[in-house]
């Protein structure tokens, strides 16, 4: 890191790794602008963002589907599939950047050195408006209960994100995504989220005021 030699990295630390993958659907443009804010901050000076450096290791794939933004298709990849359905068995060749990143994120899991605390992947939303979350259920009500301190969190501390518009479920059709997958296969000291900004705007609390989201406003929020 450019600014401080981080005591989570030294040899033979356990690192807390929050993981954070975005533009799994090459349409979703605000999942980019956000991304490319989160790591703004990230590697910027405010001392938030140095705490941050100094306590947890990101990594980040701001581009699941490189060939399908390049080819400006809305959801697809190359191949014509829906990446973000084939999590629980992406295959090398018809899936690679998938199959890549969940080899990465297996091979953490297994280190004993590593705790992978938080998984999050950012989406855009076509038809609701402000920031919110999709999370998942769980049978063990306590471990339920802790899912949602995040998006509660969020709720209080950015003004575009909506705890209300967010849900928790396991809908069978969803099984394929990356929040639901490795919600299954991490321990239960992990949190895995799909984290949705609205493609227009976000309705200021209190008020009937649109606020309409920008690439700049995506980045700074």
């Amino acid at each position: 890191l450019p600014f401080s030699a981080a005591a989570n990295l030294r040899p033979g630390v356990e690192q807390k790794v929050v993981f954070i993958t975005a533009r799994v659907h090459p349409g979703e443009t605000p999942s980019s602008f956000v991304c490319q804010g989160i790591i703004d901050f990230l590697v910027s000076h405010h001392p938030i963002a140095k705490v941050l450096r100094d306590h947890l290791v990101f990594k980040i794939a701001p581009m699941l589907n490189p060939d399908g933004v390049y080819l400006g298709n809305y959801r697809c990849s190359l191949m014509g599939f829906d990446l973000n359905r084939h999590w629980a068995n992406p295959s090398p060749w018809a899936h690679p950047t998938l199959h890549g990143v969940k080899e990465l994120i297996i091979d953490m899991y297994n280190n004993p050195k590593i705790n992978l605390e938080f998984y999050i992947d950012i989406h855009a939303h076509s038809t609701m408006m402000n920031g919110f979350m999709y999370g998942n259920i769980f049978e063990d009500e306590e471990r339920f209960q802790r899912q949602a301190v995040f998006p509660k969190l969020l709720c209080q501390n950015a003004e575009d994100f909506s705890y209300s518009s967010t849900s928790f479920n396991r809908d069978a059709v969803k099984a394929g995504t990356g929040r639901r997958f490795l919600g299954g296969l991490l321990n239960d000291t992990s949190y895995c989220y799909t984290l949705e900004v609205s493609f227009y705007s976000y309705i200021l609390g209190g008020t009937a005021s649109a606020v309409p989201y920008t690439e700049e406003a995506c980045i700074l929020l």
